[in-house]
């Protein structure tokens, strides 16, 4: 849930304070442009600054999308910073309220985990995959991480597997097994005067970081922008010279395809999708002082919309309908 960029590499107090300015422009995206800024905050080291904007999105009174995850996220910064007995009665609450989505499950659970209390990590990964997949053969992608920290977790404190751990197993797709992955004994191969031993460590846990922290390896999707077929026409009736780039509806949805195909065979993770609309498109070319009929206001519209959270995961999951809008299953119409 939060950003994964090198401090050295991002001024992460001058970025949140980008992103809070960029909520108070955007009220109907600030719960997603808040949760980025207080992310910047807690890795800047400023978690009291973090908790306040926490704060501010539940006193809000607006409705938020996902209360309990705003809520797991203060109660994980909290104890970050010396607030334990207030960190575990917001924790023992979000077990009682037994959240329908995946994320504030694991970010309670790991927070247990980061202060080594193992026993009630298994506990709270093991409440959310009861309380999410009950007996799914499937786990939505969402659930991954759900079963793979239980899996660490157990390995961890020595039990025996189970059906969600054999799961967990098959779901995973490093080449180094989960087994290896969680095996406390690795640690003490760090000792070893042995170079090769050493360089065989160090890649096996640059292959767990990997896989552990893909979801988190950018800041935001690379997305691509998708019009769909009246927003489209609207766009070049008002701006004519925005028809060289889209010489006609179904070319446009081609390339969109093509372009992301080609992206993930070169290796890049977290691609997205984002939908324009004429007026959202204005406004933009508005406050960046652009007139709209400029094509390389158009990539800039599409990272804005992302960085905004409006990005959906690309490809689609199996069995679900396609992205262009058509209503077909995705392995039937641009899936094919």
């Amino acid at each position: 849930m939060r950003p994964d960029t090198p401090a050295e590499n991002v001024d992460h107090p001058a970025e949140a304070a980008r992103l809070e300015r960029t909520a108070g422009l955007y009220p109907e995206d600030s719960e997603a442009l808040l949760l980025r800024a207080a992310a910047h905050r807690e890795l800047s080291g400023d978690r009291p600054a973090a908790t306040a904007l926490y704060d501010r999105l539940l006193s809000s009174g607006t409705t938020l999308e996902d209360p309990l995850l705003v809520r797991a996220l203060k109660a994980s910064n909290l104890w970050e910073y010396g607030h334990e007995a207030e960190a575990r009665a917001i924790i023992d609450g979000l077990r009682a309220a037994a959240p329908r989505s995946a994320a504030p499950w694991l970010i309670i659970a790991e927070s247990l985990e980061s202060h080594d209390e193992l026993e009630a990590a298994q506990e709270a990964f093991t409440e959310g995959a009861t309380q999410l997949l009950g007996g799914s053969a499937e786990p939505p992608q969402a659930t991954h991480p759900l079963l793979f920290g239980r899996h660490r977790v157990r390995r961890m404190l020595g039990l025996a597997h189970d059906d969600w751990d054999t799961l967990a197993d098959t779901l995973h797709s490093m080449p180094v097994s989960l087994d290896e992955l969680h095996d406390p004994k690795r640690v003490w191969s760090l000792g070893s005067d042995n170079p090769a031993e050493l360089e065989a460590e160090i890649s096996r846990l640059r292959a767990e970081l990997g896989a552990y922290r893909e979801a988190l390896s950018r800041p935001y999707p690379v997305a691509m922008l998708h019009w769909p077929a009246r927003e489209l026409t609207e766009l070049l009736t008002a701006y004519p010279p925005l028809a060289s780039e889209y010489p006609s509806h179904e070319d446009h949805l081609a390339t969109i395809e093509s372009s992301l195909r080609e992206l993930a065979a070169s290796g890049t993770p977290n691609l997205g999708i984002v939908t324009g609309t004429v007026p959202s498109y204005e406004a933009f070319a508005a406050s960046e002082s652009t007139p709209p009929d400029d094509p390389t206001l158009l990539p800039q519209y599409a990272t804005t919309l992302a960085a905004r959270g409006r990005a959906t995961a690309w490809p689609p999951e199996p069995g679900a309908t396609c992205w262009c809008g058509s209503g077909r299953n995705y392995g039937e119409c641009h899936g094919v």
